[in-house]
């Protein structure tokens, strides 16, 4: 059996029901997935083999079962065998699970022997992917190997009806980790509960406190105390990027935001990822200025429920770093990286094998969509069918996919499975990099792969573009893929959804590397069989300074105003679009649009973005990655328009022949110019042109006439732009498809760059 079948409870799940219907034999967890041998007459076999489908355990998931029918061995019973390291390594590692409500019971029940014990765990919840060092999933393979149990948890591990039962990292507080706060020189302050109960008060204080949670360290704070709040943006550098906030129960969290059944559902998931909410009342708090959602999760270890039990209160609980650092595994590492901003350190002894974040998701169009894939998620794989759009689902040697830039993350495939890592982040920073190799090291030593592809972004300055280009230098046996960003952007999509060609796939971003030199980000591609035909686009216009139009929306708007007016447009500061730039800034970045020096072209809808939201005067210099696109929507609130702007499709003849259809938007930037000038709500302003965008993917739908649309890229992020693109596409007899548990920006392109290299096509 292969699929979810480890680290879920699947062999005591066996065991039970071949003891129920009186067969013998064996089941062993081995590196391919569960083996079982079962023995005894045939109508007790048959059923045996239809009930292990339908009475699994409700973490586990079956991918393929193949059976055959040998001649009886004479097994005496049916036992759980050692796990098997021998094969390929195909088997599935699970999440990291949210704690169960039977431990969670356990946890706060004085009687119990794990009464406050912060590491309860069992078959049904706890630690997977952040302990496992090897496979077969066995505890001599994990991180609890140190810990040898005491007889009483010996005998819940052996107890085939007791939901111990093979539970790897079990464990109590007669023979497992445990906890100590230190101060920021490493000194023990105090351990045990008293170490809890400690780092309980420095929070209630106003202080910081950075806490070893499941995959690394997080930092916290008082949600409600402001300057606590302020602190730690101001030690962690992070300006005005929301903060996630946990709080202490569902019911705590309703009395802050909006929570539809679904939402609820989801934050209690065992997945139990951060999730986006709606605000009730105002904005104005620090933890998420000027947002309108915010980002919540509830206790999902033993640690955090205590923890939160003890103190009543949401708190801020962000990631255990500095801005673009990946985060803090080991307590020692800790010391060294956050030892200048946490006041106190609440730490364990069971170590962490790799770092895991903190997922985030929300709910869009009544559905499940992962924004960042982490804990809980990953690495479970996406299992490639004939139904995929690729002509060999299943490659002959393993393909190693290397990912973009940005929210950073590798897949591997072996055969028809991809496994997707965990969230990386940006590949911005000397650790972040160390982190990118490790987690590459870290598949291939897993899995026993030896990649004979490496798919990496077009983009030749992306370091993860070079690290794939040097391994192929270095190893003449290994072939390099060069796969263009937003080609890989719509496979993804196209791969989650299990659509095979032919469709439309509609890509827009921020910025990607453009087959043709120039910036794209605003792209349909027509996918078929055999291609990923760009088959229209935004219209270009000129980015002055390059990349650092990306900090500053405001650089976008002047070279929308340049490519609509010319250079007349930017002669002085006496219209309010230009009043941001001081007098001798406008010369110099009108001569770059004019010479093009430092100042390449584009098609992207994420700096179209940018420059609407600086026109309208809502962002001039962003302190993170979209913001002003974000704050374009949130501007949008309550409004209710189906207003729109005008915009041309034109046919553009491409260089080599052909031609390619461009989306011509200077009428609806003239519009929009005009709107300003007449005071109209900027509200109302943005919803018209969120409306135009959405038309113009109606428009070009209609022109390509395949009926199946994929939605993908950072833009999609967008909650109105995607929920209304659905609408009007199914409105018009389309069918849209968006994604649900492979995030839209560029967190799914390596799933993309291995299904181009299957394809064929870059």
């Amino acid at each position: 059996m292969r699929g979810a079948v480890q680290g879920v409870g699947f062999r005591p799940f066996v065991y039970r029901l071949a003891a129920e219907l009186r067969l013998s034999g064996w089941v062993s967890n081995t590196s391919e997935g569960v083996f079982i041998e079962a023995e005894g007459p045939r109508a007790g076999l048959e059923q045996f083999a239809l009930r292990l489908r339908t009475d699994k355990p409700p973490r586990s998931f079956i991918q393929s079962l193949e059976s055959w029918w040998l001649d009886a061995a004479g097994y005496a019973g049916f036992e759980i065998r050692p796990g098997e390291s021998g094969g390929g390594k195909t088997a599935i590692i699970m999440p990291d699970i949210a704690t169960c409500p039977d431990c969670l019971a356990e946890i706060f029940d004085p009687r119990n022997r794990r009464h406050l014990y912060p590491f309860t765990n069992c078959t049904n919840c706890g630690p997977r992917f952040s302990i496992v060092e090897s496979l077969p999933y066995e505890r001599a393979n994990t991180s609890m190997k140190q810990f040898a149990m005491c007889p009483e948890c010996e005998q819940e591990y052996r107890e085939p009806a007791n939901r111990r039962f093979h539970a790897q990292p079990n464990a109590c507080p007669k023979c497992g980790p445990h906890l100590e706060s230190w101060d920021a020189a490493g000194t023990i302050l105090a351990t045990h509960h008293a170490a809890l109960l400690q780092a309980a008060q420095i929070i209630r204080d106003g202080k910081i406190l950075a806490i070893k949670g499941m995959g690394g360290f997080q930092l916290m704070v008082d949600a409600r105390n402001d300057d606590a709040v302020r602190r730690l943006r101001e030690r962690k550098r992070r300006e005005e990027k929301p903060f996630a906030v946990m709080y202490p129960s569902l019911e705590a969290v309703g009395a802050d935001c909006r929570v539809l059944d679904m939402e609820a559902r989801l934050l209690a998931s065992p997945e139990s990822p951060i999730v986006l909410l709606q605000r009730l009342g105002v904005r104005s708090s620090p933890v998420a200025p000027g947002n309108p959602n915010l980002g919540v999760m509830l206790p999902y270890s033993p640690l955090h429920h205590l923890l939160m039990s003890e103190l009543k209160f949401p708190v801020v609980a962000t990631s255990g770093n500095l801005s673009d650092e990946p985060i803090c595994i080991d307590e020692r590492e800790a010391l060294q990286r956050l030892g200048n901003f946490a006041d106190v350190f609440l730490v364990h002894n069971r170590p962490i094998v790799r770092h895991v974040d903190d997922s985030v998701a929300r709910v869009l169009l009544g559905r499940e969509q992962v924004l960042r894939r982490a804990r809980g998620y990953a690495p479970l794989p996406v299992r490639l069918t004939d139904g995929k759009p690729a002509t060999a689902f299943a490659a002959a040697t393993p393909i190693l996919a290397v990912g973009g830039h940005l929210k950073n993350t590798v897949a591997l495939a072996i055969g028809p499975q991809v496994f997707l890592s965990q969230h990386i982040g940006d590949l911005e920073t000397v650790q972040s990099y160390e982190a990118f190799l490790g987690v590459i090291n870290d598949f291939e030593r897993l899995y026993e792969a030896e990649p004979g592809w490496i798919a990496s972004d077009s983009h030749p300055d992306y370091l993860s573009t070079q690290f794939a280009k040097a391994l192929v230098e270095r190893k003449p046996s290994l072939r390099g893929v060069s796969v263009q960003h937003h080609v890989a952007h719509v496979l993804a999509c196209a791969a989650e959804n299990d659509l095979a060609p032919p469709l439309l796939g509609v890509s827009w971003d921020g910025t990607g590397h453009g087959l043709d030199g120039t910036v794209w980000g605003g792209e349909f591609f027509l996918v078929t069989e055999k291609a990923c035909e760009r088959v229209a686009h935004l219209r270009q216009f000129r980015l002055p300074g390059g990349d650092k139009a990306v900090q500053e929306p405001r650089r976008a708007m002047l070279g929308i105003l340049y490519e609509v007016f010319g250079e007349s447009a930017l002669a002085g500061r006496d219209t309010p679009p230009l009043q941001s730039f001081a007098a001798t800034e406008l010369p110099a970045l009108a001569g770059m649009l004019r010479t093009g020096v430092n100042s390449p072209l584009t098609s992207s809808a994420g700096r179209l973005f940018d420059a609407v939201a600086a026109f309208l005067g809502i962002r001039q210099i962003a302190r993170f990655e979209g913001q002003a696109a974000m704050e374009l929507e949130f501007i949008i609130d309550a409004t209710r328009t189906d207003g729109t702007y005008s915009f041309e499709l034109e046919r553009q003849e491409k260089t080599g022949g052909g031609s390619i259809l461009a989306v011509d938007w200077r009428p609806m930037v003239k519009d929009i110019l005009a709107d300003v000038k007449r005071h109209l709500a900027v509200g109302l302003i943005s919803a018209k042109f969120h409306n135009t965008l959405v038309e113009v993917i109606v428009s070009v739908a209609r022109r390509v006439g395949q009926p199946r649309v994929a939605l993908s890229g950072g833009c999609f992020q967008n909650r109105y732009l995607t929920e209304r693109a659905a609408a009007r596409l199914e409105a018009e007899g389309f069918r849209p498809y968006w994604h649900q548990h492979i995030p839209p920006n560029d967190g799914g392109i390596a799933l993309g760059q291995i299904v181009a290299t299957l394809m064929g096509v870059g």
